[in-house]
């Protein structure tokens, strides 16, 4: 079992002996300091083995060792230090511990579980590359590609929150439990990632199943269904994922769902990946995490980058006026095109029912015709086979030029009322074209409006972390400021009577 967790562990990209917490925008590493100390000292006189590394501790004992006197030969000097340092590790313990301990606490319950110290890392480091990559993607445009710093660091990130507390195989001979197998399982429950699995499946780039596995997270990220999918998984882990992860997995613990939500957030973003071209077979790169952590020195609002992170919502507030403003526009200029379209329609309807009584009129004007035709002498015979019709003309051709310039403008009449007629059709036809852009630009902004309401949520629930956290800070340095002072006037009673007893040992 021990092997297999130090297996694990070198595919993970923390350290059990950091915390990873946000300020503001920035990743904080701290180190975890052991408060146990004194516990640890007793058991290591008591036990052979060796103890564990208490660096922290270590250290601020070695720099405030003040104990050490020139009489070491000395027994009851010895004494007064021997139990000067347990009183003093003891005092530390309560400062560096972020609980105050009884004197009868049990050490498991003052130290924290590593695999939660993981799954808040795995979270923190979730939040801030997902938040890079929106301000990023809005910055420099929505559309991406695989060369996108921040958007390789995601799925790098997305591949170690997926694989935490994934189970090993069962024995030699046993079958490896793979991310890939995960991922298949998702088209039982969604008809919508039949497609994309099954195109992977067939990609003839792609050999091992960690590489299938990276194909199928970035073909769901362009479907913009990647939220959606592992909302499958979580909402059926009981029955699904029970098997492939540890109890105490990320995927299989609440900090799931903190995942899913940022993941929903991504849906604004146009992604366009190349799978055929990109060996994902190979590992993976690794993080820059200096693009995201912070000195602790770092005093807010000292750099423009930091007035500009704090005009953030502002923007996004405007912006999302601006885009309700604009879906208002579109709506009216949305109904005014309706009426429009329902005035031509009925334009377009009498305009054909012009153009039938025109037809009936200009056949009624050719039965006229022929009847004068046959008064004034000219004989109208049945077409022959070349469509002629022969004429015999008895009278004058005064008479003749009258009827010709009566169907001249008949006939122009005619094509003036058949090119009415295609332009009615045609701007009928462009209408119908207006009409779906504009639906579409407005499903579009319906769909910007909805993702902007979402982050503006989820910037909400940041801040009210943020602000928990800092007033959680605010009563323990409080804390600790009052015990330092009463450490320094216990400090300062022992160092007076150690003077007094080294004089009086003198003389």
């Amino acid at each position: 079992m021990i092997e297999q967790d130090m297996a694990g562990a070198q595919d993970t990209i923390y350290l059990c002996n950091f915390r990873v917490s946000v300020d503001g925008e920035w990743l904080c590493l701290k180190e975890l300091q052991d408060v146990e100390y004194v516990s640890m000292q007793e058991s290591m006189q008591r036990s052979p083995s060796p103890p564990l590394t208490l660096s922290g501790i270590n250290n601020y004992n070695h720099q405030h060792h003040y104990l050490h006197h020139h009489h070491n030969n000395c027994v009851v000097n010895q004494e007064f230090q021997h139990c000067a340092n347990i009183q003093q590790q003891s005092e530390l313990c309560d400062i560096f511990s972020p609980i105050q301990p009884t004197p009868n606490h049990n050490i498991s319950s003052l130290s924290r579980d590593p695999v939660i110290i993981e799954r808040s890392n795995l979270v923190n480091i979730s939040k801030l590359i997902v938040k890079e990559l929106i301000e990023t993607s809005l910055k420099y445009g929505r559309m991406l590609d695989s060369d996108h710093m921040p958007l390789q660091h995601f799925f790098i990130v997305l591949e170690h929150v997926l694989r935490h507390g994934l189970r090993p195989k069962k024995g030699l001979l046993g079958p490896k439990k793979e991310l890939w197998d995960i991922l298949q399982l998702v088209e039982k429950y969604c008809t919508e990632a039949q497609d994309i699995t099954s195109s992977i499946r067939d990609l003839p780039t792609v050999r091992t199943a960690m590489g299938r596995a990276r194909a199928w997270l970035r073909m769901a990220l362009m479907q913009k269904k990647l939220a959606d999918y592992l909302k499958v998984l979580i909402d059926h882990r009981d029955d699904l994922l029970s098997e492939y992860f540890e109890p105490d997995a990320l995927m299989m613990s609440e900090e799931a769902i903190v995942i899913m939500g940022l993941l929903v957030g991504l849906n604004v973003i146009d992604c366009n990946f190349c799978v055929k071209e990109e060996d994902l077979d190979c590992q993976q790169g690794v993080i820059d995490f200096s693009l995201y952590l912070r000195n602790s020195n770092h005093i807010p609002g000292d750099s423009p980058d930091d007035e500009l992170e704090n005009d953030n919502m502002t923007t996004v507030l405007d912006q999302k006026n601006y885009i309700e403003e604009l879906n208002r526009h579109l709506n009216a200029t949305v109904q005014n095109l309706q009426a429009k379209v329902e005035s031509l329609t009925t334009t377009n309807a009498l305009m054909k029912e012009d153009l039938a009584i025109a037809k009936n009129n200009i056949l009624s004007i050719h039965e006229e015709n022929k009847q004068l035709k046959r008064e004034l002498g000219i004989e109208v015979k049945d077409t022959t086979e070349g469509g002629k019709i022969p004429i015999k003309i008895t009278e004058t051709t005064t008479e003749i030029e009258e009827l010709r310039c009566r169907v001249d403008i008949e006939r122009k009449a005619k094509l003036e009322v058949e090119k009415e007629l295609e332009l009615q059709v045609s701007m009928k036809s462009e209408m119908e074209v207006a009409m779906k852009l504009l639906e579409k630009d407005i499903h579009e902004k319906q769909d910007t409006i909805i993702s902007l309401r979402r982050q503006l949520e989820d910037i909400k629930l940041i801040n009210l972390e943020m602000y928990k956290k800092l007033q959680e800070c605010e009563i323990s340095l409080k804390h600790k400021t009052e015990l330092i002072t009463k450490l320094e006037a216990k400090t300062k009673s022992m160092s007076d009577t150690i003077q007094k007893m080294d004089e009086k040992y003198v003389h």
